[in-house]
Parts: C-alpha cells; structure tokens; sequence
C-alpha cells in the first residue's frame, strides 16, 4: 500500500521490536516502514540489518521521546502515517481502511483505532471512553470526534500531522496524545475514534520505570500549555496535594516545575469553541 506507511520509535527493546516487525512486514497492505531508532545501547540496529533488511532505519544520535515520530514524518513521503510502539501492530486490513477514510474524507487529520490489549485480546479500557465521547459525530467526518487516543493506535494524514506540529518537545514522552489532538483540531483538522480500524498492543507487564510519573507531569503541562489559567493552576494544586504523601505524584510535580518555564513560553490557549469541547470531555470523565 504505497500511500501509507508506518514509523516505529524504539529504544533498547530489540526482541520486542523483532516480534512487531514480524507481524507489520507480513501485512497484505505492504506499508513502507520506518524505524526510528532512539538513541539504542542494545543489539537493535544489528538485528534490523541482519534481519529486517526491508525496513528502514533513521538512526538518532540521542533519545528524543515521542519526538522521534515527527522525525520519522517527516522522512516519509507517504500521505498517510500509522504510528506503532515496538509493542503493537496492526490488524490485516486495519490500515487499508483507515486509508479509505482518510481519502473519503478530507478534513480527516487522525484515526484512532480500537486497541486490543495482550494475548486475550481484550478491549483496552480507553476504547470504550472514544466510541462513547460526548463530542458525538461530524456530518463531515466518520466515526466519532474525541481530543485524546493511543500514539500506538492512530493513523495520521501527514500534511496535518506536521500542520499541528507533531508532538511537543515540553511533553517528551508518556501522555503526550491529547496535546496533539488539540493542537490537530486546533488547525480545524478532525480527530476521530473509528473502531472498525484495529491495533493490537502487548505491552510488558512491567511498567516502564517513569512512565506514571510523566504521565502525570504532562496531564499538567498540557493544561498550562493548552487551558485557562485557573484550570491550570487547579490541576497544579492538585498534583501538589498528591505530592505531599504520594511520591510519584512528588516525581511528577518536581518534573513539571523543571519544565514549567518551557511550557509557558509556548503557551497558546485553544479557541473558544474547543476549550468548551474540552471542557465537555473534563465533565464525562469518570
């Protein structure tokens, strides 16, 4: 399918990588794909010369987060992009119709797929949080609108994907979704959950050391980066409350206030009209 392609950022996780490309080189479709390698210390640039020789490698001189997809983007020439982790792939199929809908529909900038999580295949709790957003459908758009999805879930129209800016270098890594989907629709770019498009995730049981921590500092970045000013300072109390006896949520305030400066110099609040579809998602939350 020579319209899309797929970008992969990985990082030290050779024999994960090796099982995902397994799956995406055997896709009817035929993506092109690209591997943007961060920064790797183990065996992954051997093992994808030795052994996938049909996937293209952009070689990073540092880590630089969910960054790399944007590098990868931006070397691909395909109008459509799928993003998967070195822990997800793509359903046969899965791909050739997010293409359709994204030729069917030209205000479409994101597709976000239903995950289906490990062995068992069960539905990733988010699934159910898209296909029910309150933001409900556009006459101009399939599936359902949302502001948020899974990065190892989504496929992206490449003009809005760079249009939007790609993913922020304030957030790095972990939680770094809903800002793009902002700053996607933003642009008047449609974000939207269509679940008939399927993405299979098998993470590592074991949490990534972090991981939680940035989730929680960029829930807060974002707010300052994106919402009003007293949401954001509500949000930022919040997690200082937590802070006191909790230490990750301590991790995660200490982090947002080293990145706090960074954020609010490219602070820009969203149009009216998207602020009170944000705040229409705040209050379906559970």
């Amino acid at each position: 399918m020579t319209d899309l392609g797929i970008v992969i950022a990985t990082r030290n996780r050779a024999d994960r990588l090796a099982r995902t490309l397994r799956r995406l080189t055997a896709l009817p479709e035929r993506p092109e794909i690209l591997v943007v390698d961060n920064a790797s210390t183990d065996h992954t640039r051997a093992l994808l010369a030795r052994d996938f020789p049909q996937a293209g490698v952009l070689a990073l001189a540092e880590n630089r987060g969910a960054l790399a997809r944007t590098e990868g983007v931006r070397a691909l020439s395909t109008p459509y992009i799928a993003f998967s982790d070195d822990d997800s792939w793509w359903e046969p199929g899965a791909l050739e119709l997010a293409g359709k809908l994204l030729d069917a529909h030209p205000r479409l900038g994101l597709v976000s797929a239903r995950t289906l999580v490990g062995p068992a295949e069960e539905d990733d709790p988010l699934n159910d949080v898209l296909e029910h957003s309150p933001l409900g459908p556009a006459t101009d758009l399939p599936g359902t609108q949302v502001l948020g999805f899974l990065a190892c879930a989504a496929v992206v129209r490449r003009t809005a994907y760079l249009d939007a800016g790609g993913f922020h270098p304030v957030l790095f890594f972990g939680g770094e979704e809903t800002l793009l989907a902002y700053d996607l629709a933003a642009r008047g770019w449609g974000v939207t959950h269509c679940p008939d498009v399927v993405a299979h995730h098998h993470p590592d049981p074991a949490p990534r050391p972090g991981r939680p921590a940035a989730q929680r500092r960029n829930d807060v970045l974002t707010a300052w980066l994106r919402r009003p000013v007293p949401y954001a300072l509500a949000r930022t109390r919040e997690l200082a409350a937590e802070a006191r006896h909790d230490p990750v949520a301590r991790q995660a305030l200490r982090q947002t206030l080293a990145r706090l400066p960074a954020a609010l110099r490219a602070r820009r609040a969203l149009p009216p009209h998207l602020e009170h579809a944000a705040r229409t998602l705040d209050g379906a939350r559970p």
